[in-house]
């Protein structure tokens, strides 16, 4: 039976609303994101520091049910439709060549003592948090740009791969056994995705008559879908992340070409306004300070994988994108695909847990992918300018 702390969950949905509440008083001074002051309040609350809030197993719940609905709105933004072509091309390619320097860092770090396992130091580096750019990049106006198609298809890459990674490699079954149960949670996922679509066409009218209800069936079926899908991909024994991310995915297909604005708005308001503050509180206080403070050396470790962060990540496309791109765009976009968290997270908490990381190691990481995501965005819209609402590249690139 789950003991439930009260006060520790009034602690986190307090320091969500303030979290928020900062975010805004902020914005019209500088571009802080919100998850970044999310975990800093974990850190800050946590048992390390103030010890106001601990993450018990109601608290976890709720932090599990927030990752997910932040890869399905990772799954959610991905229209297939409009990256396809060039944008997707540059992406994988882009992802295969970060995924061999992250191997060949990681090696390098482990040949040295600095990692104990090159996979999964390598595997972190590897990642873009596409889920966490998502509401700067949207606030922003980058979302509709010809710049944000290629940064949605380099981001979608840049976290649906290293989801795989987990889910072939990161647990004790055969790379068979996995690679089947993975095929099989697709034919499942792509009959979901058959039914939801003409569900949707037959239902539509219906469910949009009642979206200012007080029944709201739309997001109560989006809302089961995600957790559905995530629960089916948990007893087949693969990552929840997956679950979330092809729940998303389906969604789209499902609502491809229909006015979803108010649906939009209301499963925003149930994510980003409930349960996904509640995974980023709390990583923030699951967050191992002081594996960092009790040996000093271990501080140089963080500057040295955020330096790594923008090496695997930013340096394909600064290369790749020539043709498409001009310099600063090709900056932009190597600086938001270097933005590293929640799959760091993810996958520092699997190698601790299986003895492949030292806390410490894991720590540097985190806390690295945390400058990330406060430095590197800023720095891309600073170089974007005020081309985001430039209305010349509303057009998406598909050629």
């Amino acid at each position: 039976m789950i003991t439930v702390d009260a006060e520790s969950f009034l602690v986190i949905a307090g320091a969500s609303a303030l979290a928020a509440f900062l975010g805004a008083t902020l914005a019209s001074r500088i571009t802080v994101p919100v998850v970044v002051i999310e975990i800093v309040a974990g850190i800050i609350l946590g048992p390390e520091l103030l010890g106001l809030a601990e993450p018990d197993d109601f608290v976890e719940f709720f932090s599990s049910l927030g990752l997910g609905m932040l890869f399905f709105f990772a799954g959610y933004e991905i229209d297939f439709a409009r990256v396809r072509g060039a944008p997707l091309r540059l992406a994988a390619f882009g992802w295969g060549i970060s995924l061999a320097l992250a191997y060949l860092l990681g090696g390098a770090l482990a040949a040295a003592g600095v990692v104990l396992s090159l996979v999964f130091t390598g595997s972190a580096l590897a990642t873009t948090a596409i889920g966490t750019l998502i509401p700067i990049l949207r606030d922003a106006g980058e979302l509709r740009t010809r710049f944000g198609t290629y940064l949605l298809a380099a981001g979608a890459v840049g976290e649906f791969g290293p989801i795989l990674l987990i889910t072939l490699i990161f647990t004790t079954r055969s790379a068979v056994a996995n690679a089947l149960i993975l095929v099989a949670f697709t034919a499942l996922a792509v009959l979901t995705a058959v039914v939801a679509v003409r569900g949707m066409t037959r239902g539509w009218a219906m469910l949009e008559r009642t979206l200012e209800t007080s029944s709201q069936p739309a997001v109560r079926i989006a809302v089961v879908m995600v957790f559905a899908l995530a629960t089916l991909a948990a007893s087949l024994g693969l990552d929840l992340l997956l679950g979330g991310f092809v729940a998303g995915v389906i969604a789209r297909l499902a609502l491809s070409g229909r006015e979803v604005g108010v649906l939009e708005s209301k499963l925003t308001a149930v994510g980003y306004g409930f349960l996904i503050p509640f995974f980023f509180i709390t990583s923030g206080l699951k967050f191992e300070l002081s594996a960092l403070t009790e040996d000093p050396t271990k501080l140089l470790e963080l500057p040295l994988f955020l330096a790594l962060f923008l090496v695997v990540r930013g340096a394909p496309a600064l290369f790749l994108y020539r043709r498409v791109l001009d310099r600063s765009d090709r900056l932009a976009l190597a600086l938001f695909s270097a933005t590293q968290l929640p799959l760091v997270v993810a996958i520092t908490t699997i190698a601790v847990d299986q003895g492949h990381m030292r806390p410490s190691t894991a720590a540097s990481l985190v806390g690295a992918g945390i400058l990330s995501t406060l430095i590197f965005p800023v720095l891309g819209l600073r170089v974007r300018g005020d081309r985001a609402r430039a209305p010349t590249e509303a057009t998406a690139a598909t050629a």
